[in-house]
């Protein structure tokens, strides 16, 4: 099973036991990372979390070691209440239950797209999101 095989698993696992649309919130997710998004993809993901203050939880995700925890609430805050409000209406979840389950995938998500310790090359994010968008749709 390939990385993406294995992320789209792991994330559609991990939602499914909550309320909402599982395989919404991963596709929007898979938009939001991808270079034409508005936030700047999995760079710019990482730079808005950086900027708000949650630099060792984001970080956390890109490196190596263990994984950070994250809150709803800092869900919220890194994203912003426009962007999480975005991501909302593409789900169908209310914003505290989208920014609930991003808390559960985000760390996962992140840290599965850079295995190595540091973000890819776009171009090989954009064929692996290309591809777990296929697995999902």
């Amino acid at each position: 099973m390939g990385l993406f095989d294995q992320l789209a698993q792991t994330a559609t696992s991990m939602l499914g036991q909550g309320d909402g649309k599982p395989d919404q919130l991963v596709q929007v997710m898979t938009q939001l990372l991808g270079k034409d998004s508005g936030i700047g993809g999995l760079n710019g993901l990482i730079q808005a979390f950086q900027k708000s203050g949650l630099s060792e939880i984001v970080n956390s995700w890109v490196s190596t070691g263990a994984n950070l925890p994250i809150s709803p609430e800092q869900v919220k805050q890194g994203l912003g209440g426009q962007l999480l409000q975005q991501l909302s209406a593409g789900t169908g979840l209310s914003p505290e239950a989208c920014s609930s389950q991003l808390s559960s995938l985000l760390p996962t998500l992140v840290d599965s797209l850079t295995p190595e310790g540091k973000v890819p090359e776009s171009n090989l994010l954009e064929q692996g999101l290309s591809l777990l968008r296929g697995k999902l749709g």
